[in-house]
């Protein structure tokens, strides 16, 4: 059974696939894949900032994965959480599957926060949080790899930031330093 698969059957089951926000959501509401297998679900970081990027590891950005490593080394601590969320959304730029992205991940820029699956970020194929969202904070779809979302302690979105904008930008720090004081 391929990734994308499972990962749409466990959505089902977790009752997170429906095609349009509810009231009152939040990013609690939702639940990756993880890529060996089980579930990622957010409740788990309720209360807590977390900062989910969708990722690949073939891109040109994928030098941000040592950024976002950073943030996780330096405030992880403290409470924050960096997910990254692999997609073959943009010029399927994401080639590999399965544990085989995190190992890259890991090999490549030392990276230690979650990886989950493979997922899709944009259009009618996208993972539920995603369309939640850009519902919450339209205008906000990535449009390439490294596309950032920061939710905040409420379960609600901080900010969006651009692929371009790096991961230890001011804006991004700050945006964690103020959810985590």
């Amino acid at each position: 059974m391929s990734i994308l698969r499972r990962q749409a059957l466990l959505l089902l089951g977790f009752g997170l696939a429906s095609g349009s926000a509810r009231a009152g959501e939040t990013a609690a509401n939702f639940t990756f894949v993880k890529p060996e297998g089980g579930a990622l679900p957010l409740s788990a970081h309720a209360g807590k900032p977390i900062l989910v990027v969708n990722t690949a590891t073939a891109c040109g950005y994928a030098g941000q994965f040592s950024g976002l490593q950073g943030l996780w080394t330096r405030f992880g601590g403290r409470g924050l959480t960096v997910i990254a969320v692999p997609s073959p959304d943009f010029g399927n730029q994401e080639p590999l599957d399965g544990i085989a992205i995190a190992e890259a991940a890991r090999q490549n820029h030392g990276v230690t926060f979650p990886i989950v699956a493979k997922t899709h970020v944009r259009g009618p194929q996208a993972h539920p949080f995603y369309r939640w969202a850009a519902g919450e904070k339209p205008g906000s779809t990535p449009n390439w790899n490294f596309h950032k979302y920061l939710i905040g302690r409420d379960g609600t979105i901080v900010g969006a930031y651009p692929s371009f904008v790096e991961p230890n930008d001011p804006r991004i720090v700050t945006a964690i330093a103020n959810e985590l004081a």
